[in-house]
């Protein structure tokens, strides 16, 4: 890999030299600009304004514009000087943990690598350090005209550096957040928990830019004089009226996916112990509303049958009681004997 800085590592007394090298890349496709009516390209020239001419790469240079418009050169040189230790020095301040970065203010990723021998032993030691104390080292430099600052870390046997935005960089989340009220019902909260559980976990090694591959399809098939497969036709949505039925829907279609796709979905139970909350009056959960007019109707016939069955009884046995009372003759009193 090409180094686009030489530089070194200021560790307290100790100096390690160093190559600083590209850590990521990117595989996006890049399109020309053409003029449409005949394929020709678009080229951007650069002309000086006061000669009017095109001008060469290597007769360009940099300058500061003034407020009055004065431009004041500025050559590679000034820069190679400025007074500032960390003009070609990755100067580290502090140790801190991992913890205390806010990814908001992560950047630019790159490796640090041992710029010869004798950095060998100095950059295995600083290494060593920041896996023992499991922190990261906190550093300043200067990169393309700037003063950055930056993350040292761990990765493999390597140090990685994070360039790091300046915390008045980061702007605050101002007017994000959504200002209407609202409630989350604890049922509601349990759902979401089982659809995160069911969805699961993924290796990130998996995933990839599927982006990137449709549009080289599309441009092989022009290429070939094929016709570019069309996409799909999106699938017809709805406003989604009910966050509990959503949800719900959500985690059956998560179940669904991963059994089709072989591995079983570990759900977990929603959790025991806590109060129903309260519906408001006149409003009732879909799944509740559902279920209950279902069991009203099955309910509905077993207790007509139970009354009928009742009466039919209650006749059974007026009948029977007249039946027994018309068989059995009644008894005649005999009249005692008065004593003399």
């Amino acid at each position: 890999m090409r180094s686009i800085w030489n530089g070194a590592i200021s560790f307290g007394l100790v100096s390690i030299p160093i190559k600083l090298v590209n850590a990521t890349e990117s595989h996006a496709i890049s399109f020309r600009q053409i003029h449409t009516e005949d394929n020709g390209r678009i080229r951007y020239r650069k002309v000086c304004e006061l000669e009017e001419r095109e001008v060469t790469q290597a007769e360009i240079g940099k300058a500061y514009e003034d407020a009055d418009g004065t431009m004041i050169p500025i050559t590679d040189d000034d820069l190679s000087h400025l007074p500032i230790p960390t003009a070609r020095t990755i100067e580290i301040v502090a140790f801190v943990p991992a913890d205390r970065i806010d990814p908001l203010q992560m950047d630019a990723a790159y490796y640090l690598a041992a710029s010869g021998a004798p950095a060998a032993k100095p950059y295995t030691l600083l290494r060593e350090a920041l896996k023992r104390s499991n922190k990261v080292a906190i550093a300043k430099y200067a990169l393309r005209g700037r003063e950055r600052l930056g993350m040292l870390r761990v990765v493999g046997d390597a140090i990685a550096m994070h360039g790091l935005l300046w915390p008045d960089e980061v702007r605050a989340p101002q007017g994000v957040a959504p200002d209407t009220p609202v409630t989350i019902r604890d049922k509601e909260l349990d759902l979401a928990d089982a659809l995160m559980d069911t969805l699961g976990e993924v290796d990130l090694e998996d995933l990839h830019d599927e982006y990137r591959e449709a549009l080289e399809e599309v441009i092989a098939a022009k290429a070939s004089g094929e016709t570019p497969p069309q996409a799909p036709a999106p699938a017809a949505g709805g406003k989604v009226l009910d966050l509990m039925a959503a949800l719900e829907n959500s985690v059956r279609a998560a179940r669904e996916s991963r059994a089709a796709a072989g591995a079983e979905a570990e759900v977990r139970p929603l959790r025991q112990g806590r109060a129903a909350p309260k519906e408001p009056a006149g409003k009732k959960s879909t799944s509740t509303a559902a279920k209950k007019p279902a069991a009203a109707k099955k309910a509905a016939p077993a207790r007509k049958s139970t009354s009928k069955a009742g009466e039919g009884a209650k006749k059974t046995g007026a009948a029977a009681g007249s039946a027994r009372a018309k068989k059995t003759p009644a008894k005649k009193s005999t009249p005692r004997k008065r004593s003399a």
